[in-house]
């Protein structure tokens, strides 16, 4: 049989991930879009029924269900003003000094993105920024990417917090216990390093004085009751987020979130602060729909063989030296992750690493069968560790490396600013360098000595 038909398969799935790669890089092409037709490329050219690219998006059902759920919860009290509300403390904390304000939009930012995806809090935070600065006779821009920053970077402080932490946690079976005691301080090593470094890279605002406070507007909070109701149900969530794989039967975070967001719906619907379809339609359908797109992607090179091959490749570079592996991988991968958006990158890496892993016999070969609910050997967890810092820090590196950049940059447009490439470049590269340093640090000394 000729080689070259035997490999077109493979040939076209690797090329449909190259060309969707770039037509998201460039901006060529919206990113769902380039996703959802590159998956239906894979569909019509035959690499893969359209059952089997349903079955690669049932693969990641848990990832799907949580954003939905938590995308749900947070809009469904977005009528109670609690959003304009704390994002006016940041400045009022401030008191007059840049440097408090810095501070104040750490502060704020931290917690918030510690539980809710870092994008859907830039969306929710980051409007509300701009006609505050201007009010107190600032440049809102670095406010922005310090957001931005912060977001990605708090993330890391649970498995919930970042799409890319919770696919490659989902993927190694760790739990969220487990995550708090073992990752959780890395997070808070990269919110550090900001933290350090804020006095230098945003010495404008640092350094600056800052305007009449007394005009500003002081958003009042609506709807009180509702918001009390919402702030339990918030902390129940939270709290089975922690306890639900330890009970006597098991709730996983996702059927967590599910839940919380149907109450979240009930609540909002019989208070008549919103209604259930106002709330369903500012969902963010076209971030799951280009999550749904990627799967099946990855899923033809899995298929095809390419990760296979990739996999060999990185056996014969690497062997069984994981210490080596885990530092280049977490470098590679932030670097990779500033051009490359982190959700298909971490996607496209995980069966690739547990390919690895196979290959150079570490583990048996059921580790491959996405039903495996056992644990991987902790000698090789360092490399999922190392790419889920890696994917997530890299993104802080340019303006296309993660979801939150591009909305921060959507909302400087709309109040008459631009985030250029270049200017976040500026911004971007010291704090990914920083990170990911520090990051390797902390992957070297907790799991490698």
């Amino acid at each position: 049989m000729d080689t070259t038909v035997m490999n077109l398969p493979a040939i076209i799935a690797a090329a449909t991930f190259t060309v969707v790669t770039i037509a998201i890089l460039t901006e060529k092409m919206h990113l769902t879009t380039a996703a959802f037709l590159g998956a239906l490329v894979l569909v019509f050219a035959h690499v893969m029924s359209l059952t089997q690219a349903m079955e690669y998006i049932n693969q990641s059902h848990a990832t799907l269900a949580l954003f939905l759920g938590v995308m749900i919860l947070v809009r469904a009290f977005e009528p109670t003003n609690i959003f304009a509300y704390l994002a006016t403390q940041m400045v009022l904390l401030a008191k007059g000094e840049g440097k408090r304000l810095v501070l104040g939009v750490i502060a704020i930012t931290t917690p918030i993105c510690a539980v809710l995806p870092n994008a859907t809090t830039v969306m929710l935070l980051a409007p509300l920024l701009p006609p505050i600065a201007q009010e107190i006779g600032i440049d809102f821009v670095p406010l922005l990417i310090l957001m931005v920053f912060v977001a990605n970077s708090a993330g890391l402080l649970t498995l919930v917090g970042d799409p890319a932490t919770f696919i490659v946690g989902d993927a190694i079976n760790l739990t969220f216990n487990d995550y708090l005691m073992r990752l959780s301080l890395g997070g808070v090593v990269a919110v550090a390093s900001i933290l350090i470094i804020a006095p230098w890279l945003f010495r404008d605002i640092w350094n600056k004085k800052l305007g009449d406070m007394d005009s500003l507007p002081h958003p009042k909070i609506n709807h009180p009751r509702v918001l009390m109701l919402g702030g339990i149900l918030i902390a129940a969530v939270l709290t089975f987020f922690v306890i639900g794989e330890t009970l006597p039967t098991p709730i996983p975070p996702a059927a967590v979130a599910l839940l919380g967001a149907s109450l979240a719906l009930v609540l909002a619907n019989q208070s008549k602060i919103d209604t259930v379809h106002n709330i369903l339609r500012d969902v963010d359908w076209s971030t799951l729909l280009f999550f749904m797109s990627t799967f099946v992607i990855i899923g033809g090179l899995e298929k095809t063989g390419v990760l296979d091959s990739i996999s060999t490749i990185l056996a014969v570079i690497l062997g069984k030296n994981i210490a080596l592996g885990s530092i280049s991988l977490l470098v590679l991968v932030g670097l990779l992750s500033s051009i490359v958006p982190n959700i298909p990158l971490v996607v496209a890496m995980v069966p690739l690493l547990k390919q690895y892993v196979v290959n150079v016999g570490f583990a048996g070969p059921e580790i491959l069968n996405p039903d495996f609910t056992g644990q991987l050997p902790p000698e090789v967890l360092p490399l999922f560790y190392a790419m889920m810092f890696g994917a997530t820090l890299g993104g802080n590196g340019t303006l296309m490396g993660a979801s939150s950049n591009i909305v921060a940059a959507g909302v400087a447009e709309i109040h008459g600013s631009n985030i250029s490439f270049s200017r976040f470049l500026k911004y971007g590269i010291p704090v990914m360098l920083v990170q990911l340093v520090a990051a390797s640090l902390y992957v070297t000394f907790a799991f490698l000595l």
